[in-house]
């Protein structure tokens, strides 16, 4: 990571109990590590000042498989969906003591997502310090998204299911398009065709 006149703590979202996996998806073999570790690897790998990933199910199994020093929090109302863990994680980001600008939101398990398209977002919320800036998708904008210092009372008070979606949908929202990279491993399927698709042909 990078130390830039914009301090933007990086937030990674692996609450989850992967019900439609049957296993913790957080700790699924991606490339030389697990999928989680990777998300941790590349939030680091950018020029977010800090990076904080918020567990919930499976907390402790997934925690003992990470690398000494990752920080993590442990959102005990994970049940209550994305939306509780993303306000457990911010709240734990402002009590650490550090001052940052804006929090960037991002799910373990879009491993496709790069370092580089995270410096995108970065770089465009620099320039638009009062908007949120999101990812394209088709008829909508969702995650990674990264929230200015201004919407973190927003985002302290979220408790569904949902996330942040109301935030997303408002007209302010500036989205930059990841391309083929905002896929999501929801199944073993999924798992599966993009772990073969994400493999060097021999």
């Amino acid at each position: 990571m990078k130390k830039t006149p914009d301090h933007i703590a990086i937030l990674i979202l692996a609450a989850g109990a992967s019900s439609r996996m049957g296993k913790p998806k957080q700790l699924l073999p991606w490339e030389n590590t697990s999928l989680l570790e990777h998300a941790i690897r590349t939030a680091k790998a950018s020029n977010g000042t800090e990076v904080m990933t918020v567990l919930g199910a499976n907390a402790r199994m997934i925690q003992s498989h990470l690398e000494e020093g990752e920080r993590c929090v442990e959102n005990p109302l994970w049940q209550s969906g994305l939306g509780n863990s993303i306000a457990c994680g911010v709240r734990e980001l402002l009590q650490s003591g550090n001052t940052i600008s804006g929090v960037l939101i991002m799910l373990a398990d879009q491993p496709l997502i790069n370092f580089k398209y995270l410096n995108l977002l970065i770089e465009a919320s620099s320039d638009n310090q009062n908007r949120i800036i999101a990812t394209a998708y088709k008829n909508r904008a969702g995650v990674p998204a990264l929230f200015p210092r201004s919407y973190f009372d927003e985002l302290l008070k979220l408790d569904k299911d949902f996330g942040a979606k109301q935030l997303l949908e408002r007209e302010k929202v500036i989205t930059i398009s990841a391309g083929d990279c905002v896929v999501d491993i929801d199944t073993a399927e999924d798992y599966e065709q993009l772990k073969q698709r994400n493999e060097p042909e021999t």
